[in-house]
């Protein structure tokens, strides 16, 4: 399925979302209430078969959070983004997707520990780099640290 026949499909399955054409991929935008619902289908879509999370990461917008997914199928060899965005940033949560993809325990546990995003679900949900003690979330926009050098 070539890029633009992805789109379409997108398009005509997922009518009650927004479906945007970047320059590499395309991209859903999915409220975080149908996330791991959305996510299931794609992955076990035949036509789509989404069998492999590359990524799944984080963008703080200054007003709001977009948790970011980028979706492979090694059968059909196309890619695809999900994003969805979180508006309360004093309580950023979203389901796991670990249930879909196991490799999903890493990323989550990542963007909780760098931004403080927590995943329903996630079986063990832990900062792992910067340890429990950490102040705040340091990819956060409001992050502050007394060492931090103003440029």
């Amino acid at each position: 399925m070539s890029r633009e026949e992805l789109k379409d499909y997108l398009t005509r399955t997922f009518p009650q979302y927004t479906v945007e054409d970047t320059f590499d991929f395309p991209l859903l935008w999915v409220p975080k209430e149908d996330l791991v619902k959305v996510l299931s289908r794609l992955k076990n879509d035949d036509a789509t078969l989404f069998n492999f999370l590359m990524c799944e990461t984080a963008v703080d917008r200054k007003t709001y959070f977009e948790v970011v997914y980028h979706l492979h199928s090694y059968p059909h060899k196309h890619d695809m983004v999900l994003k969805v965005k979180l508006e309360d940033r004093d309580n950023a949560e979203v389901d796991s997707a670990i249930s879909l993809w196991a490799g999903a325990e890493f990323f989550e546990n990542e963007i909780f520990d760098l931004f403080g995003i927590r995943f329903n679900g996630h079986p063990h949900l832990r900062r792992f780099m910067l340890g429990e003690d950490w102040p705040g979330y340091p990819l956060r926009k409001d992050y502050t640290d007394e060492h931090m050098i103003s440029l």
